[in-house]
């Protein structure tokens, strides 16, 4: 059956819309799910794709692989975006993907952007998936165990993308300078000392973010008597400015990250934790989310192995309250080196929680009579405060009674 990705690309659409490949073999990165052996590999290949869920940042290649395979299938392909498909033009797919296999035709429907459906248009999609009607390929950059129903993930496999490295974003970079067909090839590109690595770097692992460097790096470049475009270094930075680091706010990277920050401080590691805190601020992670953070971080942690850490992170919090950014960085990066560096104990932390599981689950324990309050009227009648031993009255202020009427241990120093 001829796919819709068979066409000729037109030289006007971007370079990294033309550059997407349409064979596993032009398929660059991802070796750990395509790699020869692998199991959505052997799937591809022999057109035996079951339902799947691919998800990953953006520029990984999820749409690229749905191009790949609707190039090898023999399946009826649909293509729909959940941004901008209702639930009438789904239902109407699913009713065509019907027809087409009653007559012995099987329909894959990739759906883009799965997270932006809503339970309901979800949960239409499982009665179809479930009998076969059609094979889902969902594509997203959110983490699909937070944003997809538990009923959709359990009929489907998940596949995660990562980062392409800078050696396959290199690789990318030079197939399209070569590719006369797609990409840049019928012009003379040169560039001098390491203008294409930059670009990969500042990428920052997303092919597409790379591809339409170079195209605008080579696009605004006049060629010059010979007919040579020449990139130089500083054409190579304006074309990629600022890097974009992958971080969504209530995602998978804010999670991860801010994880990685709070074991990095605990792991006493501060070259580590300095780096992370650094990405959160680069990506515009609210510093007040990472103050907070560092002062449980101190008390969890640390602890009564060094009670100052604590002083430093609360003072770090007031700080940047006070002050704000971008100044409030370095009294942040201050209580994270502390904290990194300073002795780790977690005695008050494990006290706390046991004692309040204890609260939870166990029978609420009575306050001793002798511990009562006594100061208010007839509290001396039902024995309130009556035989409590003042420590103060005693050598070193130490006296023996009892404090709790069940004895427990949550202190373990």
């Amino acid at each position: 059956m001829m796919s819709l990705f068979n066409k000729p690309e037109n030289l006007k659409d971007p370079l990294a819309y033309r550059m997407c490949p349409r064979t596993l073999d032009e398929y660059v990165g991802q070796e750990h799910i395509l790699g020869e052996g692998k199991l959505l590999r052997r799937a591809i290949e022999a057109d035996r794709i079951t339902s799947i869920i691919l998800y990953g940042p953006p520029g990984t290649g999820k749409t690229a692989l749905a191009k790949v395979i609707a190039n090898k299938t023999n399946a009826h392909f649909e293509w729909l975006n959940a941004a901008t498909v209702g639930l009438d033009e789904l239902r109407k797919v699913i009713k065509k993907a019907k027809t087409q296999k009653s007559e012995g035709v099987r329909t894959i429907l990739f759906l883009d952007e799965i997270h932006r459906f809503n339970k309901l248009q979800q949960d239409a999609l499982l009665p179809d998936v479930e009998e076969g009607n059609v094979t889902l390929i969902a594509a997203t950059v959110e983490n699909p165990f937070f944003y997809v129903n538990s009923a959709l993930l359990s009929r489907s496999q998940v596949f995660e993308l990562k980062p392409l490295s800078r050696e396959d974003l290199l690789r990318v970079l030079r197939n399209a300078l070569i590719d006369k067909e797609k990409g840049l090839g019928n012009l003379t590109i040169s560039f001098k000392d390491d203008c294409l690595e930059h670009i990969a770097k500042m990428a920052d692992g997303d092919a597409r973010k790379a591809l339409s460097a170079l195209e605008i790096a080579v696009l605004t470049t006049p060629a010059d008597e010979k007919g040579e475009i020449l990139i130089t270094k500083k054409i190579s930075e304006e074309s990629i400015q600022k890097k974009a680091v992958v971080y969504d706010k209530k995602g998978d990277q804010h999670y991860d990250t801010i994880s990685a920050f709070i074991k990095s401080m605990r792991g006493s590691d501060p070259d580590a934790a300095i780096y992370y805190l650094a990405k959160m601020l680069y990506a515009g992670e609210d510093p007040r989310f990472i103050a907070r953070r560092i002062v449980i971080c101190a008390a969890e942690d640390v602890g009564l192995k060094d009670p100052t850490a604590l002083i430093l992170a609360t003072s770090a919090l007031k700080a940047v309250e006070l002050v704000g950014m971008p100044e409030a960085r370095i009294p942040l990066a201050e209580a994270v080196i502390y904290i990194a560096n300073a002795p780790k104990g977690n005695a008050a932390y494990v006290a706390i929680e046991e004692a309040m599981k204890d609260v939870a689950s166990e029978e609420t324990l009575d306050v001793p009579d002798h511990l009562k309050d006594s100061h208010y009227p007839g509290a001396k009648e039902l024995g309130h405060g009556s035989g409590y031993k003042y420590p103060h009255d005693y050598p070193e202020g130490l006296v023996d009674q009892e404090y709790l009427k069940k004895k427990k241990k949550y202190y373990k120093p």
